[in-house]
């Protein structure tokens, strides 16, 4: 990250205030404690902390400061309690290595949590063995930026979420790296955030996880080797950008689960290497266009309770089944989707083929009613079933089509 710029900026910003002044922190000197300099300090000081290890039980921030670690100075909750409580606006905290929370069944201990507090700025710290990483409640205006986050994998019971905001606004996500926790980031009634380039992996639940949360972006974040990519519930007008979905695999595992939701984008990202690339339950109005998905198991899974939804210029390539459903779907549109397995035709070249294409086989849906019928994948048998299915076709949805598939792929 680029810290000298930001800690240039931010002691230019302490002194201009005024009579802010600097208070260094070592084990050395004559403040060798952490909340010693917390007790001496007047708003806007800056504490610049060195190297070394400090204890930090419960340490409470309550007035406005820039706290900074200078080659990450360990900040120890010895398992006794949350680590940092922040309850004051216009808060900085930079370089700070943050280990050894609390862990509970009653209480949601946090490395570091911010309660009702606003322009709140986290930056580059490193968090271990935290049961909840980095906790926002009630705050709005704030910045997560280049942080590291590693749970303490004990097991998905025993571990929270990297990243939490409950009730908040106004909040960004940028460049964190979140891996080993229940949830890599969550949202619980937190509206117009923007979540971007961030990578969650590794994480037992969710990389990301929308509950009751409208009107946020996310885009350009990696999402691999987690229980499920990312899971959207209860939403409206969320929009999703230019993220890549790889390696989430599990018996109920996705790239992206969706479950009511509605009036939202995605666009532009990556479905690679996933049981199954999207799953969507009681979506509405949804826009899913320009996609790619590779070699994923499925690639869509679309329920009929599925309405109103529109996929255009998709790229579906070398994925086992291309799409499943649970019944007849009404009123989505697929229009200009390329198919792999297409074998149309297009006589009027114009490079759109000139028969539909039904993507849901007859052996998916043997699959979804008998899941044990895996073992037939690939066999000459179910080759047979599926050549008879478009000979005479009858028993795969009617209205799951392509009304006009692509004869090469989609530009993106």
């Amino acid at each position: 990250m680029r810290i000298l710029p930001f800690l240039f900026f931010v002691l230019l910003f302490s002194c201009l205030r005024s009579g802010a002044k600097t208070i260094v922190v070592c084990p050395g000197c004559e403040v060798n404690e952490f909340n010693a300099a917390l007790a001496i300090s007047s708003d806007y000081d800056t504490i610049l902390i060195k190297k070394g290890n400090y204890v930090s039980v419960n340490t409470q921030v309550t007035k406005p400061l820039i706290i900074i670690g200078q080659d990450f100075p360990v900040l120890d909750g010895q398992e006794k309690d949350e680590v940092m409580v922040i309850t004051s606006d216009n808060v900085v905290l930079s370089g700070l290595a943050v280990i050894n929370s609390k862990r509970g069944s009653m209480k949601d201990y946090a490395g570091i949590r911010v309660t009702d507090a606003n322009n709140v700025k986290i930056i580059n710290c490193r968090l271990e063995n935290t049961f909840f990483g980095i906790y926002l409640s009630k705050s709005n205006n704030c910045l997560i930026s280049g942080n590291h986050s590693k749970g303490a994998n004990y097991g998905k019971s025993d571990t929270g979420n990297g990243v939490q905001l409950w009730k908040c606004e106004n909040v960004k996500i940028e460049n964190n790296h979140m891996e080993g926790h229940r949830d890599g980031i969550y949202f619980e009634f937190a509206k117009h955030c923007l979540v971007e380039n961030n990578l969650c992996e590794k994480n037992f639940r969710y990389g990301l996880h929308f509950m009751f949360s409208d009107f946020d972006v996310y885009r350009k974040n990696t999402f691999r080797n987690n229980g499920t990519g990312v899971a959207v519930m209860y939403t409206k007008n969320v929009e999703m950008y230019e993220n890549i979905f790889e390696n989430n695999w599990g018996e109920s595992s996705y790239g992206l689960l969706l479950k009511d939701i509605s009036r939202s984008i995605i666009s532009g990202n990556y479905f690679s290497n996933n049981t199954v690339g999207i799953t969507m339950e009681g979506s509405s109005k949804m826009n899913v266009n320009n996609n790619h998905f590779n070699e994923n198991g499925y690639a869509l899974k679309v329920m009929a309770s599925c309405i109103e939804d529109t996929f255009m210029y998709n790229n579906f390539r070398g994925n086992t089944f291309d799409a499943a459903t649970n019944g007849e779907l009404r009123e989505n549109l697929f229009k200009y989707n390329y198919w792999d397995k297409y074998e149309g035709y297009d006589l009027n070249h114009d490079k759109i083929g000139d028969i539909p294409f039904h993507p849901v086989s007859l052996y998916s849906m043997i699959i979804e009613q008998m899941p044990y019928a895996v073992i037939l994948l690939r066999s000459f048998t179910m080759e047979l079933l599926n050549r008879a299915e478009k000979s005479i076709p009858g028993i795969v949805p009617e209205t799951f089509v392509d009304v006009a598939p692509l004869m090469k792929q989609a530009s993106q």
